[in-house]
């Protein structure tokens, strides 16, 4: 069972990367425990800022640094990242198209028994709706890891959405297929194509292969990133599968059922279904409890399978 969290490979990376590159720098927001940013903090003190709890302020000064030539990685829970500061992620890093990377931590219903204050179920759909801002929700700890390498060689703003624990693992380590802005196919399949982003992966990886088992073809696309969208992969999958169920930690307001529909409407219509979290407040609890209540996870995902395909 994986151990590692995304935010510590996050913190690796730039660790790392940070040695020889002193324009790398990380600001959060108060949260550099949830985020995981200890080590970075006490070995990288003149490359960190402590914003405390002022959400605008930490994007804006992230964008300050980025147009004095830093490379900015801005850190804070997902919840209040993506809520609180929307204007300045807007303003200050997408319309001046600062060389800003927002991390949102904690994303989703990973903060669990907190409650709706802290779930972050629009984020998605708040930070993709930005003009000129990428959205990524990388499913485990091997793709969080390119996804960083390659986000540090471009200078384009982007919002990255990650859980608070770990998870388990969607590809081996050393055979991690990625390539920036494409879906990963996970497997093929001719019946129904299940799309998904985040954690969700794991959850439609081992619907697919249950479904393989019940003699049901599935294919399962990893859509990490949420915008660009990988529309090639979206009308590929309309066109040889029957149907397409999406699956995300998200409102079905705006996220990636959404995205995929319109797609699909535009290009090769085809029944799109989306299983989400659901337009009330989420009930609290861990996160695999919250998903399976859902119907998000694995035997969720396979449910809604066989109900679709009668």
């Amino acid at each position: 069972m994986n151990k590692i969290a995304n935010k510590t490979i996050i913190n690796n990376v730039l660790l790392e990367e940070s040695a020889n590159d002193k324009d790398i720098v990380v600001l959060c927001s108060d949260s550099r425990g949830s985020a995981g940013l200890g080590p970075f903090a006490k070995e990288r003190p003149d490359q960190f800022v402590e914003v405390g709890i002022a959400e605008q302020n930490l994007v804006s000064i992230a964008a300050g640094l980025a147009v004095s030539g830093k490379k900015a990685f801005a850190v804070s829970p997902a919840s209040f990242l993506s809520t609180r500061s929307m204007e300045q992620a807007k303003v200050d890093v997408a319309y001046s198209h600062t060389n800003v990377k927002l991390i949102g931590i904690s994303g989703g219903v990973s903060y669990g028994e907190l409650g709706m204050t802290h779930q972050s179920a629009n984020d998605i759909a708040t930070m993709a709706s930005i003009p000129g801002m990428r959205a990524y929700l990388p499913s485990d700890r091997f793709q969080t890891e390119k996804l960083m390498r390659a986000l540090l060689k471009d200078t384009d703003p982007a919002y990255v959405r990650i859980g608070r624990n770990a998870v388990e693992d969607v590809y081996e380590e050393g055979n991690v297929p990625f390539e920036m802005n494409k879906a990963t196919m996970i497997q093929d399949g001719a019946d129904i194509t299940i799309i998904a982003a985040g954690e969700m992966v794991q959850g439609a990886k081992a619907a697919g292969e249950a479904l393989k088992e019940k003699g049901i073809s599935a294919r399962v696309l990893d859509m990490y990133c949420i915008k660009p969208i990988d529309e090639e992969a979206i009308i590929k999958a309309a066109k040889e599968t029957k149907m397409i169920l999406t699956v995300e930690e998200h409102t079905k307001f705006g996220g990636l059922g959404s995205m995929v529909a319109q797609v699909t409407a535009a290009n090769c219509p085809t029944k799109v279904v989306s299983l989400t979290l659901p337009d009330t407040p989420a009930i609290s609890g861990k996160s695999p409890a919250i998903f399976k209540y859902y119907g998000l996870d694995g035997e969720g995902i396979v449910k809604k399978v066989c109900e679709l395909l009668g």
